[in-house]
Formats: C-alpha cells, structure tokens, sequence
C-alpha cells in the first residue's frame, strides 16, 4: 500500500485478503494457537519464525490493524497496546532503563504527566520537563550524559500548545537519542510526524481513531530510521544480546525498521501484557476506514465554535490553532495545513464557578472524560483529568483553573453554537 494515497490506506490498508478470505478483518478471539509439534512452536519462542503462540503478546486481528496505522503515519512496524497510556509507557520504557533520563515537553496530557513525571520516577527513570516553546538552546540544556529519549505531543491535550517537531527531532538526533511523538489529537490524516523527523509515534486509539467511544486503545508506531547500533552504548536492551531470548542481540536480528517494535512486543508485551483485546481492534478499524472522512468535519466545527468563542464577550481567551491570533497559529500552518482536531480550549469570565455553572447549562455537549468523539463533549480539565496537577503545575502545563476543553464532534455547527450559546447566557 506504500504508492496509496492515504485515504486508501484507511480503508484498505494492513489487512489484504487472499481467494476465498473474508472481507472484514477475523475477529480471531483466542487466547492460544495450535502446532504440531514442540519444535514448531520453539522456533516461535526463539523468534526464529513468525507467528502465534499466545494473544497476550500477539494476535492476529491486532496485527492486521496495527500494520494499517504503521502504512497511515509512514511507519515500518507497529504495536498495540491497550491505552494510550500504556502506548506511552511502553515506548520509553523500550529504550529507558533505571537509572535513565529523558526530556519531556511539560504540556501534555496530565495522566501521561503523572506516569512520567511520578510513576516513572519511582522505577528510577527521572525526566527534565521542558516548555514546548523551548528553544534549541534551552533543549540543549535539559540534557544530560543518561538521556534516551524526548518526548512531546504533536497537539497537547488540552493546553492545544503545538509542538515544533523539527526543532525537537533536530535537537534529540543531536544528542544521539529519538524524538517520541504522542500524535493522538491530529491523527495522521492531519500531520504525521515521521515526515517531520520524529522517531516513534504513539496515539491513544480510544480518540479520533476509534471516533466512536466505543473501545480503549492504543498503538506504537516505528519510523525505523532511528540507527540504534550507531548510538549502541546508550541502548544496551536492543543492541546486547537479550538473556531471555538466548542472546538475541534485537538491533542486529531486525535492523533499524523491525527492532524496537520486536523488543516491545517479545520483552515488555510478554511480562507486562497490556494487550489490546481482538474485540477492541475490530472496533478500532472499523473507525480507521472512516477517519479520513470525520477529521475534516471535526477541523470544520471546531473552527467555527472557536470563531464564535472568540467574539464572545463572557470568554476571555480561546486557544484554536486555527485562529489567526493563535499563538501557534504560525506553527500549525506549517504542521498541520488542514487543520489539526475539533477540540477547542477556552476560559469564561468568571473562572473555575464560572466554567462549572457554562458545562451544567449544555444541552446537546455532554460533560465527559471522554474527548475526540463523533458526539460533542466537555469538561474542566482541573477538576477532572488534572486534578492531581497542583495550581502552579496546571498553569506550568498550560491549563488554568477555570479552562473548559470542549471536543466538537459530529453534529451541525449551527446547532452546536446556540447550545454554547445559550450556556453562555446563564453565567
């Protein structure tokens, strides 16, 4: 599918069916794989051969949609997890050992702040929050001789900051380390990092890519650029040999396009199993063959909800990218030409009471943790999703106290503006 267009990719891409085979992806529901004899199965567990032996590291149907996303963003392998979360997780904890340091962008969603920023420090693995304005020499500073990796959000939820992807690329490459990219927002249909030179990319497939709210999820994709033997001394886990593999030496069986996905799936699916469910990845393609149709519609409504906002005189501030007064106005023009989500930031006069009273007077918008969905939700990220965040962390992050984060969906935006409307008029 590489020549395809990417609107082909969504709808055809990863899964190709032979004579006689289904249309639809299998949903293939078990938990175990049949051989014939030991020796047939050994091979698997010595990565020898390809194939199945047991769905906590690997299924079929979860493949089939995996191998879709890695053709959408570009990528040469891909992996998915359960959430979002432990996308995340799983991608630097590839390549982050005890001991290890990585440099994060400070706006980014708050439960992967925590997991980075808490759960990860207590395994040892300590991280230099950085702003997503940073400048290379600011970059420059936040490194240190144990740095592995850096990590950012293409649009961070729900600051809606967009992160100069090049300048990172170009500053992590100059330290010998990959750019991680969490691109959960945008969706490859409107940016895909990989061509901006990022190095892995992460998506929480429970938003636009699933569309639907129906299945959590989340997937790992691999650039397979990133030379892992050239920078040997700082990965020893994919360029030494692996004892619980018989010393396979990952960066040498593989290479730079199958490695680090290899590593992920055979080591950390294998003892931490955060696999998706076959179920859920059945559900998530049927969303990937029609992203490519919803994400205009969402850059479309999120657009004229976040005009409307702007001339508001009870909103004090709108962050939309595709605002000409945006602050990443500029960038996102660059990045994400078409538009970069349907999810719209904004403070009411008033602040957090305010806010509060604006989200119980919807009508048609539905408070939720829930975001990048085709119904229209909302919510005040201090009081809910960040709520862990202490003031100062929240202002650092981008989000103040009284911000609502509201994600277009689907709907009329005619309908969708007399129902801010009307909420509006009762603060």
């Amino acid at each position: 599918m590489k020549d395809y267009k990417l609107n082909t990719k969504c709808v055809q891409g990863g899964y190709r069916p032979g004579n006689g085979e289904p249309r639809q992806i299998p949903i293939v529901q078990s938990t175990t794989f049949k051989y014939d004899t030991s020796e047939d199965m050994g091979k698997l567990f010595d990565l020898e051969a390809s194939g199945y032996f047991y769905t906590r590291l690997q299924n079929p149907t979860n493949d089939y949609v995996a191998a879709k996303i890695a053709e959408m963003e570009g990528g040469t392998a891909a992996m998915l997890t359960s959430s979002g979360q432990a996308a995340n997780f799983f991608a630097l904890f590839n390549i982050c050992e005890c001991g290890d340091h990585f440099v994060a962008s400070s706006s980014i969603y708050g439960g992967t702040f925590n997991l980075i920023g808490v759960t990860m420090k207590k395994m040892g693995i300590d991280v230099t929050f950085v702003s997503p304005d940073a400048t290379e020499e600011e970059l420059d500073a936040a490194f240190k001789e144990n740095t592995k990796a850096v990590f950012g959000e293409t649009i961070a939820n729900p600051a809606l900051t967009v992160l100069d992807i090049e300048l990172f690329a170009k500053v992590a490459h100059k330290h010998g380390v990959p750019l991680i990219i969490d691109n959960t927002f945008p969706t490859p249909v409107n940016c895909r990092p990989i061509e901006w030179g990022a190095d892995i990319v992460t998506h929480s497939t429970t938003k636009y890519m699933d569309g639907h709210g129906s299945a959590v999820g989340g997937v790992i994709v691999d650039s397979g650029k990133f030379d892992w033997m050239a920078h040997a001394d700082k990965y020893p886990g994919l360029c030494t040999p692996d004892e619980s593999y018989h010393g396979i030496t990952y960066a040498e069986k593989f290479g730079k396009e199958g490695a680090f996905i290899t590593k992920a799936t055979a080591q950390l699916m294998r003892d931490l199993g955060s696999i998706q469910s076959p179920q859920n990845a059945y559900y998530l393609n049927l969303g990937l063959e029609s992203i490519h149709v919803r994400m205009p519609r969402h850059v479309e409504n999120g657009q004229a909800v976040a005009e409307f906002l702007e001339a508001h005189p009870k909103v004090t501030k709108v962050t939309y990218s595709g605002l000409k007064n945006d602050k990443y106005y500029e960038l996102a023009q660059k990045y994400l030409p078409n538009g970069g989500c349907g999810v719209v930031s904004f403070e009411v006069e008033g602040g957090r009471d305010a806010a509060q009273k604006f989200m119980k007077a919807l009508r048609l918008a539905a408070i939720e943790t829930h975001v990048a969905d085709a119904r229209t939700c909302c919510l005040n990220p201090a009081t809910s999703t960040h709520r862990q965040l202490t003031d100062q962390q929240l202002e650092d992050a981008g989000i103040p106290a009284g911000l609502i984060r509201l994600s277009c969906g689907l709907e009329d935006k005619e309908d969708l503006i007399a129902d801010i409307s009307q909420a509006l008029d009762q603060i």
